[in-house]
């Protein structure tokens, strides 16, 4: 099953993002320490920015939804304006690369300008949801900076871990533990421990899904700063922070999903070729298991949800239709609520309306399925049956392949 084990893994990173220099605005209301900054959208704004800044040495950032900026020429260090002038330049509208952007890399619209730090050690801070305990958990190492990725490949034993207990939060013993498995300094410990349980209480408030300081350093004076954050957040919780979904940068989301999103269609794009209709977020990951089982890859996670309206399958089609290595549709339905007659109707509809273009295979299951596939049948469209979900699996993929 390690096909269908790779369908889920490209799925874990889906979140509703925002740009660092707005996570750092949410953590300093939760009392972490950053550099002081602000947002640039042009050079002209980036050098003002600059001015503003006390010191005499600046960090230009590009802001995109991608780690690994510095290393694809993201993140430049300034010693004058005329140096801010020219990294705003050359980074502003440039298509970064970074190893998260993939190969077509990320057009930077938006700065952050920052003042420089004194850098004495580079922290590691990550928190997350840790499935296996079923707990929140602290992350963290002496060894941060561009290189975490390698350094919990290499020497998992530098990365330390702290389940947090949901009815008491992070405590101060536990926060002090940390601080100091890491190489704080006992001068800076108490710092480090508001600091810690601050990231904690904003990951809790905010239900995020992510809280990340790559790095958290230590400066000369012996303090502990957040020189970078991310923050995801869990998208199902959102209805509860309106001024979360404030923060969302659609020009950083894919075209497709913030489509689907207006049409309350859960829809992640992915890089196969098999498209992917299915009612239920259970039987969405079983169909994109089994098409990985059977030597396919699915181009897409898509739940139409449990009242999938003709108009709602129309929209599902054109949307997987705009992918440009589409090259077959899976349909595979579970009719409870929604009878199969009534999804049959919407298939056929949509299937006209859109102009299908790509093979299409329809599992239909559960109430009225006779009628379904009856309607399906006679409908004169070449819609393939499939008799269960292996049957569907092996003849969407033998589809897709051209066979």
């Amino acid at each position: 099953m390690t096909g269908a084990r790779n369908a889920r893994s490209e799925l874990k990173n889906f979140a509703v993002k925002i740009h660092e220099y707005q996570a750092k605005e949410l953590l300093r209301s939760y009392g972490v320490a950053t550099p002081a900054g602000h947002a640039c959208f042009t050079v002209e704004e980036a050098v003002a920015a600059a001015r503003k800044l006390a010191g005499k040495v600046w960090v230009v950032k590009a802001q995109i939804h991608a780690g690994g900026r510095g290393k694809g020429g993201g993140v430049k260090v300034a010693k004058s304006l005329d140096e801010v002038r020219d990294h705003a330049s050359r980074i502003l509208g440039m298509q970064l690369k970074t190893p998260q952007t993939g190969p077509e890399g990320q057009k930077v619209r938006r700065l952050l300008i920052e003042e420089g730090a004194d850098i004495r050690k580079e922290l590691y801070i990550g928190i997350v949801v840790d499935r296996g305990t079923q707990r929140v958990t602290l992350m963290a190492s002496s060894e941060g900076g561009m290189d975490i990725e390698e350094v919990a490949a290499k020497a998992p034993e530098k990365i330390h871990r702290t389940a947090i207990d949901p009815a008491t939060g992070l405590t101060d013993r536990e926060a002090e533990d940390m601080a100091i498995r890491i190489g704080i300094p006992e001068e800076t410990v108490p710092q480090a421990r508001e600091l810690l349980k601050a990231l904690c209480r904003a990951f809790e408030r905010t239900d995020a899904s992510l809280v990340e300081v790559n790095p958290l350093i230590l400066t000369g004076e012996g303090r502990v700063v957040a020189l970078d954050a991310k923050m995801n957040f869990d998208d199902s919780a959102l209805f509860r922070h309106p001024e979360i979904v404030a923060l969302r940068d659609l020009d950083e989301e894919n075209p497709a999903e913030v489509e689907a999103s207006r049409h309350d269609l859960s829809y992640i794009q992915l890089d196969g070729n098999i498209g992917c209709l299915v009612n239920g977020a259970g039987l969405a990951m079983a169909t994109m298991d089994i098409i990985k089982l059977y030597g396919g890859a699915p181009a897409n996670f898509l739940d139409v949800g449990g009242g999938a309206t003709t108009g709602k399958v129309t929209e599902a089609f054109k949307i997987m239709l705009r992918n440009p290595k589409l090259a077959a549709i899976l349909i595979n339905i579970f009719g409870g609520i929604m009878k199969c007659d009534i999804i049959a109707q919407g298939v056929v509809a949509a299937a006209r309306e859109v102009g299908l273009t790509v093979p299409l295979v329809v599992r239909l299951e559960g109430t009225n399925v006779e009628t379904g596939k009856r309607m399906l049948a006679e409908s004169g469209l070449p819609i393939i049956s499939g008799a269960n979900m292996a049957d569907a699996a092996q003849k969407v993929v033998a589809a897709a392949a051209g066979r």
